[in-house]
């Protein structure tokens, strides 16, 4: 988290910039993985493909 928040600009990163960051990340990729997985149960498949995955954060991103 700290090498993103560098990369994006800061010269310098918080703890609690990073955990933050951390939090926010893992619940929007809990949110796209769920939507993905239930993309591939929709389709009668049983294994999460990429294209699954690619789907399901185009849809987020709309939000």
């Amino acid at each position: 988290m700290y090498r993103i928040l560098k990369k994006a600009g800061a010269s310098r990163v918080s703890d609690e910039s990073a955990e933050e960051l951390r939090r926010v990340v893992e619940e929007i990729a809990d949110s796209i993985a769920n939507s993905a997985v239930d993309m591939t149960s929709h389709a009668n498949r049983k294994t999460v493909k990429g294209d699954d995955v690619r789907l399901a954060a185009r849809h987020y991103r709309k939000f």
